[in-house]
């Protein structure tokens, strides 16, 4: 008994990993505005860390939650955003660049919104090219922030073109595999109400 309650208990631990995750966006996002690029770059590889940590305790314990399902890419995306912001800011990434990755999250985030209200609950698995992309997003971020560290030179043409595109292409799939979903489900609807 009070083992299967110590079980019971730790296999919250994924959860409390995402959310501490979700906590330092803020602060890595306002260490790297001000400059403090070394401690962004620690703040970034411990939230990356918890991320790959809490992934593997899930699948490995089979400690995986609706809740951890929502808030690990949430937790993903701020950390994301949080840096693109700020490495814009201090001038290390396109102005372009940050706004191509905030339209594709704004745009997902309208379409989830929108199928909630017009068909119901939605449960979104990320394709292998919105992965891909997420991936891309943070290497680039922490090569940038590595760059800035050590004061090296910022060239990095090729890969911010890389990134925007994968950001655009992983933001059209989307659009298109989800819409096409969304009419086949209203027909669905309409079929089945005699509308």
């Amino acid at each position: 008994m009070a083992e299967s309650s110590v079980v019971s208990r730790w296999r919250h631990l994924p959860n409390i990993l995402t959310v501490a995750r979700l906590l330092l966006a803020l602060p890595i996002a306002f260490t790297v505005a001000w400059g403090h690029f070394s401690s962004g770059l620690i703040l970034a590889i411990l939230a990356g860390a918890s991320d790959a940590l809490d992934g593997f305790l899930a699948r490995r314990f089979h400690w995986q939650s609706r809740l951890g399902a929502i808030l690990d890419p949430l937790a993903d995306k701020f950390l994301l955003i949080g840096c693109f912001i700020a490495l814009s800011w201090v001038g290390a990434v396109p102005l372009a660049l940050t706004l191509i990755v905030l339209a594709r999250d704004v745009l997902i985030v309208g379409g989830v919104l929108l199928w909630r209200w017009k068909i119901g609950v939605l449960h979104v698995q990320p394709s292998m090219l919105s992965k891909l992309n997420t991936t891309a997003q943070i290497l680039y971020v922490l090569v940038v922030l590595a760059l800035l560290a050590t004061q090296r030179p910022l060239t990095l043409i090729g890969p911010d073109w890389a990134v925007a595109a994968l950001t655009i292409a992983s933001g059209v799939d989307y659009i298109l595999r989800w819409g096409w979903r969304a009419r086949r489900d209203l027909r669905i609807r309409r079929r089945n109400h005699g509308i």
